[in-house]
């Protein structure tokens, strides 16, 4: 897939509470969540925490989250930049972002 290639997003008006649950559910996406509610970062500094992640991994993590709807994923040069979709989210379900993002650690 080239890097430029612009992916499917889904609609807000689309997701569903379970599937947002479910892409957070995960301890790797959990991470990858946590380190956007910053900002925007490129691709490879998503789940950098993890630098033994295989890169196959954190592609899936990546579209968990993606087509769940909790982060966008859009081209920026030759790389990608990835980013929480906190207003929308917001929205759709107010409270459960900061909810989960200030949830104490297990």
């Amino acid at each position: 897939m080239p890097t430029n290639q612009v992916l499917p997003h889904p609609d807000m008006k689309d997701v569903a509470l379970t599937d947002v649950l479910f892409a957070l559910s995960d301890p790797g996406r959990l991470q990858i969540v946590q380190d956007l509610a910053g900002g925007p970062l490129e691709m490879a500094q998503c789940g950098a925490t993890n630098p033994a992640l295989p890169k196959s991994t954190k592609s899936h993590l990546m579209k968990v989250l993606r087509e769940a709807g909790v982060v966008r994923n859009e081209p920026q040069g030759r790389g990608r930049l990835v980013s929480l979709r906190r207003d929308e989210l917001d929205g759709a379900f107010p409270g459960l972002l900061d909810s989960v993002l200030n949830a104490p650690k297990a």
